[in-house]
């Protein structure tokens, strides 16, 4: 045993002892990185599948949401344009209620006058040469511009009835 002993505490013998235990060392640490990267590795493609599988599951409710969020804005904003326009179709029918306001537009649009008047056209002697030969709605008489109009609204009724 004196000579194990001996083999035990010399100096080859401690660095080969040491040697071997050192490689055990790095060949344990090398397989635990390996594992540890293998594992990492699997995580990360798990971890990448369910994102995947996220983004694919989310992406058609989140275009719903945005096209519904853009369809909301654009039926708020016909809303207030409505608002607007029903405003303005009140104003305008709080002026026809008025009777200065009516007989106003009966003078400028239909060149009626009241009894006793004198209604006078003045002609521009220029705007003669440059009169087209075909007889316009200027050139005819108010009442028949008045009834063609009438005419012409009847017709229209009458074709958006037709239509199916």
């Amino acid at each position: 045993m004196a000579v194990k002993d001996r083999d035990r505490f010399s100096t080859a013998t401690r660095l080969r002892l040491f040697g071997e235990q050192t490689a055990a060392r790095v060949y344990r640490s090398q397989t635990r990185r390996q594992a540890r990267r293998s594992r990492l590795t699997g995580r990360a493609a798990l971890l990448a599948l369910v994102l995947c599988s996220l983004v694919v599951a989310l992406a058609y409710p989140i275009r719903q949401y945005v096209a519904q969020r853009a369809d909301i804005a654009e039926q708020e904003r016909k809303l207030a344009e409505a608002r607007e326009q029903t405003e303005r179709l009140r104003d305008s029918k709080a002026r026809w209620r008025d009777p200065a306001y009516v007989e106003r537009q009966a003078r400028e649009r239909l060149h009626m006058v009241r009894p006793g008047e004198v209604g006078y056209t003045v002609v521009d002697p220029s705007a003669g040469r440059e009169r087209p030969t075909e007889p316009g709605a200027a050139d005819r008489a108010w009442y028949s511009n008045l009834f063609d109009g009438v005419d012409k609204a009847d017709r229209r009724a009458a074709d958006d009835t037709d239509a199916p």
